[in-house]
């Protein structure tokens, strides 16, 4: 099952293997830092001014 590249949410059937999918416009959502929490852990993802991905923990 994968998520639409559109990262709409819609879910579809495919290879299990397959890596979701999900963009950018849609995770930031106009802004230009999020917080991903991972095991217990919170980092930051950044668009740069040159409109590059910085994780940072």
């Amino acid at each position: 099952m994968t998520v639409s590249p559109a990262g709409s949410g819609e879910v579809r059937a495919g290879h299990v293997d397959e890596v979701p999918d999900y963009d950018t416009a849609t995770l930031f959502a106009g802004r230009r830092e999020i917080v991903i929490r991972h095991a217990g852990a919170d980092y930051r993802m950044k668009i740069t001014k040159q409109g590059k991905l910085i994780l940072n923990k």
